[in-house]
């Protein structure tokens, strides 16, 4: 399937949940995107089986080179010198110091495969990042290298060519709207289904979870990326379900009577088919507020979480998964975000605050999974708008393409590395046309990775261990053909390999 697909799968999405979503009314909860992946998945799942997938979308645009950083000396040294480090690999420019990564150094089963085949590669995460680190050394997180957008694999040479139907790129690079929309929906802004929600839609066509409002979960308000045709995203705070006022408040004006009369008129069945969907909508959002506040009267987990926004919304997803029976699921999607990652300045006193807030928040989630036993049912990812440069700009770095990104879990293939290592560099070709080297073929300028791995690999890969077979991916992720076996480009393989 190529891009041009993707239009009318959606229009005609949207032509159908447009009517449902119209009635809803601004005080109720909206549909979450996310909520497909888990009905894709479901039909597949054994009797008594539970499976979640935690999207943690760092919004922004996270800065790839200070987040996994080059260790081995040959590639520090130029990491440091196209970002401004000091002599004797000092801190300087945008470049963290060497001494400074000792603790959060990575230590794989095997080397990463290198995209010029060179060996002993060595990288480390920002110092701020120990929790994960630990989790990656104790084999419970995978590294996946330089993965991004893609219609279709391309090269440099493609990239550059002016034949953009052989050669398609994504929509409206390196734009925050559109690349957080095609991450989340393989569509630019204003795309209505994203890859989560259809496979939410999936589970639910196989009836596995009793409750399907549960399928796709937001902690962090509307999210394309949970909205399936049938699947609608459910969205909750930090503090528990989101109340409709005044339905269920227990007084009104003073008078208990009234709030009961409000409750009264909002269940009653209606002559007027829209008044009668309005409550219908109502009732079910009634129902659903009840049923989380069920889920939630269970035992909290006792693993200490961070008391940041972040740290708050994977808290309560943990006290969603651990009150999965009251939700009548075994699907589900979950969707918790962290915003600041647009560092064009402040790159070196803002970034590693924002990622030891996802280390320590998504660390804590782990343990609290291994606190309910189901660290091998629950699997974290990490996602974002872009990567970044690799150069400077003076005091942080400049939006660009491919970025690495993590996964973790009790069923993650950890302590490996997946992909390719992309080379460390900036350098942009002699002569026109354009030719370039081996260390200049896996980025478009200023250090801006060219994807090695699409997102749709990616998000395939979590999809087939969630439980869609080959012949539904195309369902869930709409360029998922121009890879792989149907393409002919075993070296983009659906499966990347980093879930046992």
């Amino acid at each position: 399937m190529t891009s041009s697909n993707l239009p009318d799968l959606q229009r005609r999405a949207f032509l159908r949940r447009s009517g449902q979503l119209a009635l809803t009314g601004t005080a109720l909860p909206f549909a979450m995107n996310l909520a497909a992946l888990g009905e894709a998945a479901a039909f597949n799942a054994p009797a008594g089986d539970y499976k979640a997938l935690v999207c943690v979308f760092l919004y922004g645009g996270n800065d790839y080179a200070n987040t996994l950083i080059p260790y081995d000396d040959a590639n520090y040294n130029l990491y440091s010198t196209i970002r401004g480090g000091g002599s004797g690999q000092t801190a300087g420019g945008i470049a963290l110091a060497k001494s400074g990564l000792a603790a959060t150094v990575l230590n794989p089963l095997a080397a990463p495969l290198d995209s010029q085949g060179q060996a002993g590669r060595q990288f480390a995460l920002n110092p701020a990042m120990t929790g994960l680190a630990g989790l990656f050394n104790s084999g419970k997180m995978a590294v996946q290298l330089n993965v991004g957008p893609l219609v279709k694999p391309l090269t440099r040479e493609q990239y550059n060519s002016s034949d953009r139907v052989s050669f398609p790129r994504p929509p409206q690079l390196f734009s925050h709207n559109d690349q957080q929309s095609i991450w989340q929906s393989s569509s630019p802004e204003g795309s209505t289904v994203g890859w989560g929600g259809n496979l939410g839609d999936l589970t639910l066509e196989n009836s596995l979870n009793s409750k399907s409002v549960f399928t796709g979960i937001s902690v962090s308000g509307n999210a394309v990326f949970l909205s399936g045709d049938t699947a609608l995203q459910y969205q909750v705070s930090t503090s528990g379900a989101i109340k409709i006022r005044p339905a269920t408040n227990t007084w009104v004006y003073g008078n208990p009577s009234v709030a009961a009369a409000i409750t009264s008129l909002l269940r009653e069945n209606r002559v007027h088919k829209l008044e009668n969907e309005y409550n219908a909508v109502t009732k079910r959002a009634l129902d659903a507020e009840a049923s989380v506040s069920t889920a939630l009267a269970e035992t909290v987990p006792s693993t200490v979480f961070p008391t940041d926004s972040l740290g708050n919304q994977l808290k309560m997803v943990a006290r969603l998964i651990k009150g999965r029976a009251a939700l009548g699921v075994r699907r589900q999607v979950f969707f918790v975000s962290i915003g600041g990652f647009d560092l064009h300045d402040n790159l070196i006193r803002d970034h590693g605050t924002l990622l030891g807030r996802v280390s320590a928040a998504m660390t804590a989630f782990y343990n609290a999974t291994v606190e309910m036993g189901v660290e091998n049912q629950v699997t974290s990812f990490t996602a974002s708008d872009f990567g970044r440069t690799l150069s400077s700009n003076g005091d942080g770095s400049d939006h660009g393409w491919g970025s690495h990104h993590f996964v973790v879990g009790g069923a993650v293939d950890g302590q490996r590395y997946f992909g390719e290592a992309p080379p460390i560099n900036v350098t942009d070709g002699t002569g026109w046309p354009r030719v370039y080297t081996a260390a200049e073929q896996w980025h478009v300028g200023q250090g801006r990775l060219l994807p090695r791995t699409s997102v749709d690999q990616y998000a395939a890969t979590l999809a087939k261990w969630f439980g869609v077979t080959t012949t539904e991916m195309p369902q869930v992720l709409g360029n998922i053909n121009n890879f792989g076996t149907p393409a002919g480009r075993t070296d983009y393989p659906w499966d990347m390999g980093f879930m046992k």
